[in-house]
């Protein structure tokens, strides 16, 4: 599952969950024509707890897929 997050100034969005990355960015430039052009937004994998106790996270991982700022999509 996945999580699109979507920063505007001071607010933070959390739309989703959505089964695959192409899918939460189909809904992206909706989202992103009512926000500012600062707005940046990313899209998170989400895990279950027991995969993230049993499998420990390597360092500098985030876990982010894509991430992008105003309306330009990260490739």
């Amino acid at each position: 599952m996945y999580l699109l997050t979507v920063r505007d100034g001071l607010h933070t969005r959390h739309i989703g969950p959505y089964a695959s990355p192409p899918l939460a960015a189909a809904d992206l430039d909706q989202l992103l024509a009512g926000c500012s052009p600062q707005a940046h937004w990313q899209i998170h994998r989400l895990e279950s707890p027991e995969a993230a106790l049993r499998a420990p996270a390597s360092p500098g991982s985030t876990g982010a897929l894509q991430s992008g700022k105003g309306t330009q999509l990260a490739a």
